[in-house]
């Protein structure tokens, strides 16, 4: 399961268990020049949907309360199996421990559904890209809950010694959002040595990916 789809516009699977809620994003997502090629009503449903899916969607849109199998188990799921396709949660929740426990699950983007068609649209977009993004909302609650958070004993301290300037600088930007491809531009690097420095960064914090490792850097400190 790895994000390849074909042509310009990017595409994207909705997964939401209100039918009506599915068919007014598809409508949304639509008008901003983005394609819904899949649908699912809970987390079981879209795994079978995303393991015969060919060529993958670019974005899984997530809602995280479904009845039975809901999105922290979709996201559970797709961390185990390795999935590369990045997921952007779109729900009414706010609640600190459940956008931590979705970013800790793999999520790589959270959004309330209060959003407008443009912000949808450019998330959507950002995440296609390789970037990340939460809500501006949740986002100062979120710091703080990150850093108030136990860390394992022995683990402050390690990490900030081990980054280079570089490597903070490129972390700083993917805490912001930005993709390989606008870090690149922004450091004046090329798109593979981003994707080299970033893939120390992981090593160095012990990060499974690049929003885990935001999560780190956030609670040691790092990003300010």
């Amino acid at each position: 399961m790895t994000g390849q789809g074909s042509g310009d516009r990017v595409q994207v699977m909705v997964v939401d268990d209100q039918t009506l809620v599915r068919q007014g994003i598809r409508t949304l997502l639509e008008l901003g020049g983005i394609t819904v090629v899949a649908e699912a009503g809970d987390g079981a449903e879209a795994l079978a949907v995303l393991r015969e899916a060919e060529p993958a969607p670019d974005v899984v849109l997530l809602d995280l309360r479904m009845p039975q199998y809901d999105g922290l188990w979709l996201l559970r799921k797709l961390q185990e199996a390795d999935c590369e396709i990045p997921v952007l949660v779109l729900t009414t929740f706010d609640d600190d421990t459940l956008v931590l426990d979705a970013l800790r699950a793999g999520a790589r983007g959270y959004l309330l559904k209060d959003v407008t068609v443009e912000q949808l649209s450019a998330a959507v977009q950002t995440l296609a890209e390789g970037g990340t993004l939460i809500a501006p909302s949740i986002t100062d609650r979120l710091l703080r809950a990150i850093k108030a958070s136990p860390e394992p004993a022995g683990a402050r301290g390690v990490v900030v010694e081990q980054l280079t300037d570089r490597e903070t600088e490129v972390l700083r930007l993917v805490a912001e959002g930005y993709s390989n491809r606008q870090i690149a531009g922004l450091v004046h690097l090329a798109e593979g040595t981003v994707k080299n420095h970033i893939s120390s960064i992981l090593i160095k914090l012990g990060a499974r990916d690049r929003t885990n490792a935001v999560l780190r850097a956030i609670r040691e400190g790092m990003l300010g």
